[in-house]
């Protein structure tokens, strides 16, 4: 009896330790899913800054439409970059994206080079005949982020400047309307496109003093370029976290609630037990009460 009550003991302990850590977790989580959505949110205005640029740029006369469509190379590709994660604990976040980045790029004629963030999604990938050309880490703080970011910009020039690829699409999860819950989407972030540059075209100004670019227009759409690419994959990668955070929270939640159960029907087993134990000592004292009033012999 004794060593059953020991062993119930010991799972009650290390069921409420799990719980210790969920809960950590949880607070976790929940702390990070803020600090990337403020980190989105604060983006709106600088993206709407590079925005601004970019209209000034296109309205020049010397800066034509650029080319929307990549010309078809047997020795060109699509770059694709996708956002996974390294840990687990975040449900059907990476198996969700993995399927809708291969049923997609399906439907995309040509080959592609892919940019993988995230040991997790790598896994999932590599069954694919999509080419990995580089796995990064995901990024746990916004200045690494920042760090993340800055890589992919350089690679994905490098191989532009190179020749290897002639468009960029972008694939991540975005933090859905429901809490805790997320959606896979796409972007296509090179070539731009050409309805997007006509609506920049077409905007009037803000004041009646019309910009003008110093030095080279083309030179400056340049660095736009490279900021929209720069402000594009920042966001991309902090809804992504915050999609991952929220999801493990989600997941940490029902966890909660599991080991609650758990841990109050162990609680009552145990209480149960021991009640048995206590009965079982009592009736064995009142037992040998009664064998001792039996054999003592009553005096005169």
């Amino acid at each position: 009896m004794s060593d059953g009550i020991e062993a119930l003991r010991h799972r009650i302990d290390s069921t409420a330790d799990l719980q210790s850590v969920v809960r950590t977790m949880k607070a976790l989580s929940a702390s990070n899913i803020g600090q990337y959505e403020r980190a989105v949110h604060a983006l709106e205005e600088y993206n709407r800054t590079v925005e601004l640029g970019l209209m000034a740029c296109l309205r020049q006369a010397d800066v034509p439409l650029l080319v929307t469509e990549p010309q078809a190379s047997a020795n060109v590709a699509t770059g694709v970059i996708v956002f996974g994660t390294d840990q687990g604990l975040v449900g059907q976040f990476n198996d969700l994206l993995a399927d809708y980045v291969t049923h997609s790029l399906s439907a995309l004629p040509g080959d592609k080079q892919v940019w993988v963030v995230g040991e997790r999604m790598r896994d999932r990938l590599e069954d694919s005949t999509l080419p990995l050309v580089d796995l990064l880490h995901v990024p746990n703080s916004l200045n690494a982020v920042t760090t993340l970011v800055g890589q992919l910009v350089v690679a994905v020039e490098t191989a532009r400047e190179r020749g290897k690829i002639s468009g960029l699409c972008l694939y991540h999860n975005r933090p859905g309307e429901i809490s805790g819950h997320y959606e896979p989407v796409n972007q296509r972030l090179l070539p731009l496109d050409a309805a997007w540059q006509q609506q920049l075209r077409a905007q009037p100004w803000l004041t009646n003093k019309l910009p003008e670019t110093l030095g080279s227009s083309l030179q400056t759409l340049a660095a736009l370029i490279r900021e929209y690419l720069f402000v594009s994959l920042f966001r991309a990668c902090a809804e992504s976290l915050a999609s991952e955070n929220a999801s493990r929270l989600a997941t940490m939640q029902r966890a909660e609630k599991n080991i609650g159960e758990m841990l109050e029907g162990l609680t009552h087993s145990y209480h149960q037990l021991r009640q048995e134990g206590i009965d079982a000592e009592l009736f064995d004292v009142l037992a040998g009460f009664g064998c001792t009033l039996q054999n003592t012999p009553l005096k005169s």
